[in-house]
């Protein structure tokens, strides 16, 4: 049990602090999409690389964040019978659902995603957009890279409710 335990803090202190890093991003967002604002608006300058920037930084947040929402117990949930549940019970839930479908949707969305991702990579595509950020393949990587992140926080997820259903209170 101490094994599972040890992996258990493993993947969520690497989950905590990712997603505290990621954090920062929104701060990033918001002051620059104050600055791409204030040069359009106050000094009639445009950058498309700029403004796609938050774009990027959004695509970060959202799709590397997912984990992180996970172990905080932040995604959507039928709270309303879920709260009423014993410990055991609401385990019992959370294992079935990791099992049943975050796992199999993460592995799915990694396998489809591949190739989409490699053809990226191969011609290194970049912005439509003249002066944009030439890093579209980087953008699409992070399509498995949130499902191999959530795979890894759904293990953790599972191994802290199996340690529930076995009656290790650790």
């Amino acid at each position: 049990m101490h094994v599972l335990r040890s992996i258990v803090r493993t993947i969520d202190h690497f989950t905590e602090k990712s997603g505290m890093l990621l954090a920062w991003l929104c701060l990033g967002m918001a002051v620059i999409t104050c600055l791409v604002v204030l040069l359009r608006y106050g000094f009639g300058i445009g950058s498309i690389a700029t403004q796609e920037s938050v774009t990027y930084m959004h695509g970060m947040v959202f799709m590397l964040g997912a984990a992180f929402t996970l172990k905080r117990g932040g995604h959507v949930r039928v709270d309303i019978f879920y709260r009423r549940f014993s410990e055991r019970t609401r385990a019992w839930i959370n294992s079935l659902g990791a099992i049943v479908l975050l796992i199999p949707f993460c592995v799915f969305l990694v396998g489809v995603s591949w190739q989409f991702v490699g053809d990226a990579w191969s011609i290194r595509e970049g912005s439509p957009d003249p002066g944009g950020i030439h890093a579209v393949f980087l953008l699409k990587t992070l399509i498995p890279l949130m499902a191999l992140n959530l795979i890894l926080q759904g293990i953790a997820e599972l191994l802290r409710n199996a340690l529930i259903l076995v009656g290790d209170d650790g």
